[in-house]
């Protein structure tokens, strides 16, 4: 295969030249990793925070109380007394997530070991926040219904003292997690556009046909498309990184930004072929955009970063790790959130390697097929 790298050069500024002279394009590169990853990451949180309680008191006991008073700031609001017969319409009206009710002789009856229930109605339509919420009030009763019979009592019943420490993420900051991988995904989303939309501004404008009468070939012409746009998408998000992920949203970076600069080019070469793949079938911008929206939406969300890899049923897991995202996203979180070294993630590198190498074969097959149908 011929490739002549002063060609190459002249082809790669040339994209640099049509990149730069579309405005639109350029503030997509822009606000896709600053504003769109600052919003998303401070706009979504996996946390519970001020989060709605009432409480129904048919006890009104000093342990009833006591588990009022344990529900603090900053996870719910104030509890709010109501009466049993208001639990339904506050319920339906959306007032509160939760609802919280003691049953009469609640506070006798834990002391007589009689194992009172505390019902706590939920509101399902939040599942991360009724999920996560709900954990958090049975530990908040447990801990308190513990700590008041065993003052009581005199005794304790908790035989081990249970430590947990957190690595990588010790607060469970969901923003930690959610502005990474908003660079990651950010990463991929963009690599399809820009390559699949230089190649079609090429074929609306004629250029691709000025292009096929000079002496370049085929590959020339879709590396220097994918070199060019994956160059500005890396240092856009190496850019990103620094200014918005670490210096506005102060999330700590621990890995070497180095070797994840070396993972995103070779994630960049399987990337970019496929938006170079979708836009060989297609004439028109709309097209295109038909045509990798629903690429684009698989790709994200079966990566493993917005739902873990192993909650999938197994054949789906083994075809998503044949695609460079979920290698991808496998490499980046081991190497941002984890410190992981070239030791540990070089079966991802070795597997983006050789994706990219079958994506650039295949893309180049069909765009030869192409140029030549022209």
């Amino acid at each position: 295969m011929r490739f002549a790298l002063p060609k190459a050069w002249y082809l790669v500024i040339k994209e640099f030249h049509s990149l730069l002279a579309d405005p639109v394009l350029l503030a997509l590169i822009v606000y896709v990793f600053t504003f769109a990853i600052y919003s998303i990451s401070t706009g979504i949180s996996f946390e519970v925070e001020h989060a709605s309680v009432a409480i129904v008191d048919d006890d009104h006991s000093e342990l009833s109380r006591r588990i009022a008073g344990a529900l603090l700031e900053p996870y719910f609001r104030p509890a709010v007394v109501i009466d049993a017969r208001e639990v339904d319409g506050a319920m339906d009206s959306g007032r509160f997530v939760f609802v919280i009710e003691f049953p009469p002789n609640f506070e006798a009856d834990v002391l007589a070991d009689k194992g009172p229930t505390i019902q706590v109605n939920v509101d399902g339509t939040a599942p991360t926040l009724a999920g996560n919420g709900n954990v958090y009030l049975q530990s908040i009763i447990s801990r308190e219904v513990a700590s008041f019979v065993s003052r009581d009592s005199g005794t304790v019943h908790q035989p081990i003292n249970l430590v947990s420490r957190a690595k990588f993420n010790p607060n469970y900051r969901s923003v930690w997690f959610t502005a990474i991988m908003q660079v990651i995904n950010n990463i991929s989303i963009l690599s399809i556009i820009l390559t699949g939309a230089a190649l079609i501004r090429e074929r609306e404008h004629g250029t691709i046909e000025h292009l096929l009468v000079m002496p370049v070939t085929p590959m020339e012409i879709m590396l220097s498309k994918i070199i060019a746009n994956g160059f500005v998408i890396i240092c856009a998000a190496v850019l990103s990184l620094f200014l918005v992920v670490q210096g506005l949203l102060h999330v700590p970076i621990t890995g070497s930004v180095g070797l994840f600069i070396f993972g995103a080019i070779l994630f960049e070469f399987s990337v970019t072929a496929l938006g170079i793949l979708i836009a060989t079938y297609v004439n028109t911008m709309g097209q295109f955009g038909l045509l990798s929206v629903p690429v684009i939406v698989i790709l994200y969300l079966l990566s493993g970063g917005v739902t873990p890899l192993e909650t999938m049923p197994i054949w789906l897991q083994n075809i998503m790790r044949f695609t460079p995202n979920t290698q991808f996203v496998s490499f980046a979180q081991a190497t941002l959130y984890r410190g992981a070294g070239l030791e540990i993630v070089w079966p991802q590198l070795a597997a983006l390697v050789a994706i990219g190498m079958v994506t650039l074969l295949i893309c180049l097959l069909r765009f030869r097929k192409v140029v030549s149908s022209t």
